[in-house]
């Protein structure tokens, strides 16, 4: 790519603006940096060939894994550490360092600063991300526009200087860095905080001292009966009395069969969530019929289960799609389980602050008599995440079903402890929210500080100016005009010879 000199004297007059530091100038990225487009290699490959070295495509780049070679004659070669900007794609005007020796994938390109300290343009482009990503050029696949990338003004410092700056910009880096390793740490540790608080509260131990001070309190197992026997009275007919009559049967015989043995407090019992109440799932009016749609009755998709207290829904369906479908109305407290998803939502759970309609790959646990802490339960859900996962696990579809989720145990107190349970939960959640929301913050105001670094970098503010050590100590110093006439000087000279070869063929 050729320099544009002609005018090289009246342009950074022009653009010098009075607020640049002494000995400064602006300058169009064009006149001292140069671009190598990456190619498509006429061979790539996962395993290694006599020859071959590692392709950096966009994920190599980004994430430094290698995972295919390629043939190096006719492609774009890059050595470790070169700087290079992702020229296609999402994230165009992305800048990093090659990652090691290698192929350049198409979508990259590498920068090569001409007499220029290689950091200092590596991190003017840093900072310079969001002018660049705000116009990508073309249709479909974006990609950097030239004509803006190579007519950014970078505020070009003598050579010395660019050293300094570059040094004390890694050093402030260096510390933020630190910082944000930090505050992922802390936000590790909470999240275990409040897995331990729920493994505590699940098995017993959160509420230990409290046992003691209530000796008398009914037991978990008369619990279930008064549960069955509620359930059978609310029944409309002996065949619905003679269902519950077995299910609870059955759960006993499986408890039996996998000879459950829980290291439990004496008051509370291994129990099914069979036994606790209904299950059921939901069904998706049809798409076909926009009339089922938007009438104003809450639905729920599995998407929306994230382990939160749903209080709206994204999306409403009206009486015909309710009347045309297998959904039915549920209850404010009704706890529902995502049983299909391979990412994190399988075995995720949520509560119903109103009542609502769920899709088919939701199931729902009806809590209708009141006798079970329904936010008990959903915490269970979440202490045994894992676990609930594992069992809609295997190797066809990762899914559960309504029977599988009929037949998850869970450890039940008594109803007064569980309300206990949650209260305690609640209220060590709370300390941990307030904990969470402070990290949030500071790590809002830590990825600022790159930003402010760099702005700070190319104001001329983070060092002291080569042209404020020049007068102190009484010397000249090289400006960044004498740079830029070096810059012009070693790109004529590389014409001269460009041109005497060229007359010689």
């Amino acid at each position: 790519m050729r320099f544009l000199y002609n005018q090289q004297a009246t342009d950074t007059q022009r653009l010098h603006n009075g607020a640049m530091p002494g000995g400064w100038e602006s300058i169009p990225l064009k006149m001292i940096a140069t671009l190598r487009k990456g190619k498509k290699p006429h061979k790539v490959d996962k395993t290694l060939w006599p020859g071959a070295i590692p392709y950096i495509d966009i994920e190599a780049f980004e994430k430094g894994n290698i995972r295919r070679y390629a043939d190096s004659e006719s492609s774009t070669l890059v050595d470790k550490g070169e700087i290079v900007v992702v020229w296609d794609g999402a994230r165009c005007g992305h800048v990093g360092k090659a990652p090691k020796r290698g192929v350049l994938g198409s979508t990259l390109g590498a920068i090569e600063p001409v007499l220029i300290h290689p950091d200092y343009i590596f991190r003017f482009l840093q900072s310079s991300y969001d002018t660049i990503n705000t116009n990508p050029r073309g249709i479909g696949i974006p990609h950097v526009e030239p004509q803006l990338f190579w007519n950014l003004e970078v505020p070009l410092a003598p050579l010395a200087e660019q050293k300094r700056i570059v040094a004390k910009v890694e050093e402030l880096l260096a510390r933020v860095n630190t910082t944000k390793d930090r505050l992922t740490k802390v936000s590790k540790i909470l999240r275990r905080f409040r897995q331990s608080v729920l493994a505590a509260a699940c098995s017993g131990r959160l509420t230990s001292d409290w046992r003691e001070k209530k000796p008398t309190v009914e037991q978990a197992i008369n619990l279930i009966r008064r549960i069955m026997d509620e359930r059978l009275m609310r029944a409309k007919n002996s065949r619905e009395k003679e269902k519950i009559i077995n299910l609870y049967e059955e759960s006993k015989r499986r408890s039996v069969q996998n000879d459950v043995k829980q290291d439990l407090p004496v008051t509370w019992s291994f129990c099914e969530v069979n036994e606790l109440g209904d299950v059921c799932n939901g069904s998706t009016p049809s798409r076909k019929h926009p009339e089922y749609w938007g009438g104003g009755i809450p639905w729920i998709s599995s998407g929306e289960i994230q382990n939160n207290i749903i209080k709206e829904t994204r999306e409403t369906i009206g009486k015909e799609g309710y009347k045309n479908s297998s959904v039915r109305m549920l209850p404010v407290g009704t706890v529902l389980l995502a049983m299909i998803g391979e990412g994190k939502t399988r075995g995720q759970t949520a509560i119903l602050d109103l009542e609502a309609t769920i899709n088919q790959n939701i199931a729902a646990i009806i809590i209708s008599h009141g006798l079970i802490s329904s936010k008990y339960l959903w915490y269970w859900f979440q202490c045994q995440y894992e676990f609930t996962r594992e069992i809609g696990g295997g190797s066809g579809p990762q899914a559960l079903n309504c029977q599988r989720v009929r037949e998850l145990s869970l450890n039940l107190p008594p109803i007064e402890e569980q309300q206990e349970i949650v209260r305690r939960v609640e209220e060590m959640f709370k300390l941990a929210d307030v904990a969470e929301k402070r990290v949030g913050i500071a790590t809002s105001r830590t990825e600022k500080l790159t930003q402010a670094i760099l702005a700070k970098a190319f104001r001329g503010e983070l060092v002291p100016t080569e042209a404020e050590l020049a007068r102190r100590e009484g010397r000249p110093y090289e400006t960044a005009s004498d740079l830029l006439a070096r810059i012009k000087s070693q790109h004529e000279s590389k014409e001269v010879i460009e041109r005497r070869r060229h007359n010689k063929t």
